[in-house]
């Protein structure tokens, strides 16, 4: 028999106990350490949609001044191209700001649906200078009046579309801001109707 025997408790002690003791005394590491790679996340795994739309962001992001610059004037001409889809369909998401809210939408209606003088002053200033310049004085004459009973006409029926639009935003728009709204409607009846932006949604006659 040998000198120096093994105990039996050596060899049959639990081994869960010797593993799990390092495991008690083992540090506690800083929550800022970096994570290894093999790690666990410690988080969900996030869905492949919501993974793709991160990678397209972090790719779209501009890396240089070149670059955004680049991004910015591609976002401005975009924004300028559906502004101009939108003066021609009247889509109120991509107006210009002076041309939005339903207080500038009525304004425009009110003056769309009826015949205004002040649109047709363009036309009638061309042939009041036409006769004008005609060496005539009787023709002269006559350009003069008409000038002047232009100009009067335009001066009473403003007058009277900028009474009665102030009375309709009153009673339709008790509690929005009206500020500008009855001059932005006297600015549109200095344009012929075909010219006009953004462009007519109502018909002549037909009240908004």
């Amino acid at each position: 028999m040998p000198a120096n025997p093994v105990p039996l408790g050596f060899v049959f002690r639990s081994r869960a106990k010797e593993e799990k003791a390092p495991a008690d005394k083992a540090p506690v590491t800083d929550s800022k350490q970096t994570r290894h790679p093999q790690a666990p996340k410690g988080r969900p795994t996030p869905k492949r949609s919501e993974a793709q739309t991160q990678r397209r962001s972090v790719a779209n992001t501009p890396t240089t001044r070149k670059e955004a610059a680049k991004r910015q004037r591609d976002d401005r001409r975009a924004q300028m191209e559906r502004q101009r889809q939108a003066l021609a369909s009247g889509d109120e998401r991509y107006l210009p700001a002076r041309d939005k809210g339903p207080v500038r939408k009525f304004a425009r209606d009110f003056v769309d649906s009826r015949f205004c003088v002040a649109e047709f002053f363009l036309p009638l200033a061309v042939v009041i200078l036409v006769l004008s310049m005609v060496r005539v004085g009787s023709l002269q004459n006559i350009a003069l009046l008409l000038w002047l009973v232009v100009i009067v006409l335009i001066v009473v029926d403003s007058i009277g579309t900028a009474i009665r639009l102030k009375k309709q935003l009153s009673a339709r728009f008790p509690d929005l801001p009206k500020k500008g709204a009855v001059a932005y409607a006297l600015m549109r009846t200095l344009q012929m109707r075909r010219l006009r932006l953004p462009k007519p949604q109502v018909k002549r006659g037909e009240r908004p």
